[in-house]
């Protein structure tokens, strides 16, 4: 005799959503809880085409993980533009206008989701991540706004852990 299911045996699914607030990002030098919005690895594939007589075949071709932002909070204590600024020069010092090796300017970066508990869920892990933009916010003396950082990094590849 057929087994009959109950209607939220039928329905329901075990269902818990990742939501965008849930996140941590280690950088080294700057301080987690200045990171206020980020955004995610991506990648994308260049397209080769073969001709052949008179069709097209497609194949993938290279692929390039594509720049991302993150926007930080900039506190007066520890500073954010300083923060920041440190990690610019060991690229390019403004002062003498010397550019840094690769090896001390690319920095490898975790991004976690976690959990609604706090428990760690997901994990990319960034590697070789520069500053490519840094812009230091802007002011308004009609505004009641906090100062925020805006930073363009690039990024040679990303590994989904988990």
């Amino acid at each position: 005799m057929a087994e009959v299911l109950e209607f939220n045996d039928m329905f329901y699914t075990n269902f818990e959503p990742q939501t965008k607030n849930h996140f941590i990002m280690e950088v080294d030098g700057i301080p987690s809880f200045m990171i206020k919005t980020s955004g995610t690895p991506s990648i994308q594939f260049d397209e080769i085409e073969l001709d052949h007589i008179n069709v097209t075949r497609k194949i993938k071709g290279k692929g390039k993980w594509q720049n991302f932002d993150i926007t930080l909070y900039n506190p007066i204590v520890p500073n954010g533009a300083q923060a920041v600024m440190e990690w610019v020069r060991l690229s390019h010092e403004s002062l003498t206008g010397r550019d840094g090796y690769a090896g001390m300017y690319k920095k490898d970066i975790d991004l976690y989701m976690i959990g609604p508990i706090g428990d760690k869920i997901s994990q990319w892990k960034i590697k070789g991540a520069f500053i490519l933009s840094a812009a230091f916010g802007d002011l308004d003396w009609s505004a009641s706004d906090i100062v925020e950082i805006s930073l363009t990094l690039a990024y040679d590849y990303a590994i989904l852990e988990y």
